[in-house]
Order: structure tokens, then C-alpha cells, then sequence
């Protein structure tokens, strides 16, 4: 019989009723840059179920390669997951399974939730295995509260579709936390200027890589520095910032063409980024001591 991936799961410390079957679904929180930050116990339980339900089967065999550990892997995404329910429900019939996305925990922005509730309602039990966590690695060096925020994902593809978004938001004052990528960057970033008044922001690159990099400062100033994006950024909204009203709006003047609120000329805050002038607080970490290589 195959054994439990994970024997410190007491099963048995669990109600009956709340599971019909003796083998578990494993939502595995994975590394977001740099392998060394994988768990002791998501090492184990990898190495250890014969089925890995994986976003992307290549991302995932080369983490398991790093650990030498050869479970059979079963494509399971955004788009497939429902008609591969079937083969992972009758493997859980058998054993364990892992659910692993690309990098950081399924669900979080990434696919599976549609997939374990129906595990769940199917009567398996459902185990996390946390990891990184880009939302929260970044609100741990933002400088901002965050005894109470809001994680935004990704923002809508439409310009009027995320500056409603941004402004729903920022009701409620608290930080915000977003993710973005590079060719959406500046676009996010004009929106947050003039939707937010220009509020102050940690801008995030390449969490937990090699180039890793924290910008803080007001978004217009971030505008000027970040001029050809690179990488993946996780973005925080620092909390309290005023909300423009209608009559505060001037159509065509944001942040990135050069609003009062902003200090002067693009060209004056492009200089005043570049030498490190009022607005620009960057933090370059030194080179992580790496447990292994990324990738």
C-alpha cells in the first residue's frame, strides 16, 4: 500500500465525516526565484507522492530534477482543468497527489482553485504546504502597514477598468498589493498617479533573484526611474493616500506628462531620479547567498 506523503498529517485527529478518502491533495507552495527557498517539507512530499498535477510540466520537472525525485507529472492548468479532474480524482483513489503551479502557491493568482474544491467536495482531504509568497515577501521590506491590506492580483487589461478598480480599492485605506509585468508596468503605474493622487509606492523587481531590487518613492518619481522595465514586479500602495475627485481631474495630465503635484518638468524629475534626489529610495539587497542554482 502506498504510504502518506506526509505521516505528520494525523488523519485520524480530523473528523471522519470531513473526508471519505484516506489520501490527500498536497497544495504545495513553491519558490518564486531562487530554489534554496523550498521547504523541508515540500522537498519531502515531492520526492515522495507518485503524481505531481502540475501548471506547467516543464517548469515542474526541473524543480524535481533539482531534488531528484521522479514522480509521474499530469498537465493540469487555467484551461485543462476540468477535463483532467477525472485521471487526478482517480489517482487520489490510489494515493497521494501534489498540486504545484509555476512558482509560489496555486490559487494565489495562479490556477487551482477551481480544482480544489473539487477535490474537496469530491471527499479528499486538502493539505497546504506554504511557502514564498511574493505578496507577502514584499509587504515584509515595503515599509508600509500591513496589519490590514488588499492583494489586487493582476489589474484589468482596460485603462477605465483598473482605475475603477484602484479607486474601489483605496476606500477602505488600506495598503494594496499588486502584481504587474514588465510591458504593463509604466501603464499601472500612470493609472496609480492619477487615480491615487500620486501616493507613495514599493515597487518590487525580481523578488528573491539575483537582481532584486526595492524602489520607494511617489509614483511619478517611479515613472522617471523605471523608464524600459525589466523582470516581474510586485507593486504596495502605501495606505491614507487622498483619492481625486472628478473636479480634481485635468484630462491628459498624469503623472507621466507632468502634473503640479509631481515637482516639476519630466525632464527635472527624470535628473532628480537618476542622481538619487528626494522620491528616490532604492534599496539594492547584496547577492543572496544561494542553497543552489535558480532555475
Amino acid at each position: 500500500m502506498t504510504t502518506p506523503a506526509d505521516p505528520t498529517i494525523k488523519r485520524s485527529l480530523v473528523p471522519y465525516a470531513l473526508y471519505s478518502h484516506p489520501w490527500a491533495l498536497y497544495v504545495i507552495g513553491t519558490p518564486i526565484g531562487n530554489l534554496g527557498d523550498l521547504t523541508l517539507r515540500a522537498s519531502r512530499i515531492l520526492s515522495s507522492v507518485p503524481l505531481v498535477a502540475a501548471e506547467d510540466t516543464r517548469v515542474t520537472r526541473r524543480l524535481l530534477a533539482h531534488l531528484d525525485a521522479h514522480p509521474r507529472l499530469l498537465s493540469c492548468h487555467e484551461h485543462n482543468w476540468k477535463r483532467q479532474l477525472p485521471r487526478l480524482l482517480e489517482a487520489l483513489d490510489e494515493g497521494d497527489v501534489a498540486l504545484a503551479t509555476d512558482a509560489g502557491s496555486p490559487a494565489i493568482s495562479d490556477p487551482g482553485a477551481g480544482l480544489v474544491a473539487a477535490v474537496a467536495e469530491a471527499g479528499h482531504s486538502v493539505v497546504t504546504i506554504p511557502g514564498v509568497s511574493a505578496v507577502t515577501a514584499a509587504l515584509s521590506v515595503a515599509g508600509f502597514p500591513a496589519d490590514q491590506f488588499q492583494f489586487l492580483g493582476f489589474l484589468p487589461r482596460r485603462r477605465s477598468n483598473r482605475s475603477t478598480t484602484l479607486t474601489d480599492a483605496a476606500r477602505l485605506g488600506q495598503t494594496l498589493v499588486l502584481f504587474e509585468s514588465p510591458h504593463r508596468l509604466r501603464a499601472t503605474l500612470t493609472d496609480i498617479a492619477d487615480a491615487l493622487n500620486d501616493p507613495p509606492i514599493a515597487v518590487c523587481r525580481e523578488l528573491t533573484k539575483l537582481h532584486e531590487e526595492i524602489w520607494r518613492g511617489n509614483t511619478s518619481d517611479a515613472l522617471a526611474y523605471f523608464a524600459a522595465p525589466r523582470g516581474e514586479f510586485t507593486v504596495v500602495i502605501g495606505p491614507g493616500h487622498p483619492r481625486r475627485t472628478g473636479s480634481d481631474r485635468q484630462p491628459g495630465r498624469t503623472a507621466a506628462n507632468g502634473p503640479p503635484h509631481t515637482g516639476g518638468t519630466p525632464r527635472r524629475r527624470q535628473t532628480r531620479a537618476r542622481r538619487g534626489g528626494r522620491g528616490r529610495r532604492l534599496y539594492r539587497p547584496p547577492a543572496p547567498r544561494r542553497l543552489c542554482p535558480v532555475g
